[in-house]
């Protein structure tokens, strides 16, 4: 049974499985199929739905919006997020950037695209160098006291430069940081358990982790090769083939099998189940590219109570000497 839990030190309650729209929306799915996958997961418990500007170039914001529309789901029951950093277009303050001007049209042209009047999460995508910290702190809470989005956070930022964020917010009486998005799983893991170890205690970081199955390795389906059909076979993503033919990884992978056989569940669900184990995790968002695989991977919160010490000890005694 799906639980919440409370998104960092805020008061918002966040579902401990969360749907994601990164390469599948406009790249494998249709608005249709999409709304099929929303409503699965809403129906399992899912109230947090993942998105940015960047995805599909902006269309994954354009098909989930249509989707909600559809579905007419209570609006105070759901939860969405929507990223900024990367931009759509190749001005100077269109693209790679998280300056003032870029922040604000960049949000109102989110809100367009979903056809909403608020996001509940945005996230700067990634820090950057070229802006000062202080100006996106100001633009982010200006952002939130406009009402065009509840909370903000980060993604992919180094500890240093969250906690840089928080105190400028602090030391303004600004809105803070409240989550990171970082990747999280059995072969990556040293930012959520080593760097931001001390940001969890000292300022109440949440975080809604990516990429739970290291992109599908950690499904086991690319054991034998890559097969047809499979996001890695996309145009413009070659390097995620790359990636997923790593024979080191694969190795790690084949002798984590039977650790999941023995346990009654998929390889992908006891991954899955063993981010849901973190309790510095606040949400871990899943991706699926059909109604069945969403399902299945949403049944992996059943398996978190049967990764024991022993269990965990036996899965990291395999893993974590090849994990980052």
């Amino acid at each position: 049974m799906m639980q919440y839990r409370r998104l960092g030190a805020s008061g918002l309650k966040v579902s401990e499985l969360s749907f994601g729209s990164w390469v599948t929306y406009g790249n494998q799915m249709d608005t249709d199929l999409a709304r099929e996958c929303m409503a699965a997961a809403y129906d399992a418990g899912v109230n947090f739905f993942d998105n940015a500007e960047v995805y599909a170039k902006g269309q994954a914001e354009t098909i989930m919006g249509a989707a909600l529309k559809k579905m007419g789901w209570r609006r105070s029951s759901y939860i969405v997020s929507t990223k900024f950093y990367w931009g759509l277009a190749d001005g100077p303050n269109e693209k790679n950037t998280l300056n003032r001007k870029y922040l604000m049209q960049a949000i109102d042209a989110s809100l367009a695209r979903f056809d909403l009047d608020h996001v509940d999460l945005v996230f700067c995508h990634r820090a950057d160098p070229d802006t000062p910290i202080e100006e996106t702190v100001f633009a982010m809470h200006d952002m939130i006291r406009a009402g065009k989005a509840l909370y903000w956070g980060t993604s992919e930022w180094t500890a240093a430069e969250i906690m840089t964020a928080w105190q400028i917010a602090e030391r303004h009486h600004l809105h803070k940081p409240v989550m990171e998005q970082p990747q999280y799983n059995l072969l990556h893991r040293d930012r959520v358990e080593k760097e931001y170890a001390r940001l969890y205690s000292d300022i109440g970081l949440g975080t809604t982790t990516w990429s739970p199955l290291a992109s599908g390795l950690l499904t086991g389906k690319y054991n034998d090769g890559i097969p047809a059909g499979t996001r890695s076979t996309l145009k413009g993503y070659e390097w995620l083939a790359e990636r997923l033919s790593d024979p080191a990884k694969l190795a790690v992978v084949k002798r984590l099998a039977p650790i999941a056989a023995d346990l009654g569940c998929t390889l992908a669900q006891m991954s899955l189940a063993w981010c849901l184990k973190n309790p510095r995790v606040s949400t871990v968002i899943t991706g699926a590219s059909n109604v069945g695989q969403l399902r299945t991977n949403l049944l992996s919160v059943d398996v978190v109570p049967r990764l024991t010490p022993d269990v965990v000890a036996r899965i990291d005694q395999i893993a974590a000497p090849l994990a980052t």
